[in-house]
């Protein structure tokens, strides 16, 4: 166990932190999923930008890397693309 009282500070902040982080994670990797599945091209476009706006908000908050975000949108992009 920690011996110093910054660093028992530190140990139940980043428990927090992860939590928050695995939340929205998750939250990220569900929409994208959803995102993925649809077939409908109509729809895929409403969908994108919610997607798109979710994945720059967790770049800049350093959940996800910016280059992973980018990854992920020109992906998802190419999948919409494809859809009739």
């Amino acid at each position: 166990m920690a011996n110093h009282k910054s660093s028992v500070k530190r140990i139940r902040q980043t428990k927090t932190r992860t939590l928050h982080n695995k939340y929205y994670a998750k939250t990220m990797r569900n929409a994208l999923r959803k995102l993925r599945t649809l077939s409908d091209k109509e729809e895929a476009l409403k969908l994108y930008p919610v997607v798109q706006k979710m994945l720059d908000k967790l770049a800049k908050n350093n959940i996800i890397h910016a280059n992973k975000a980018a990854n992920l949108k020109s992906g998802l992009a190419l999948h919409i693309n494809k859809l009739s």
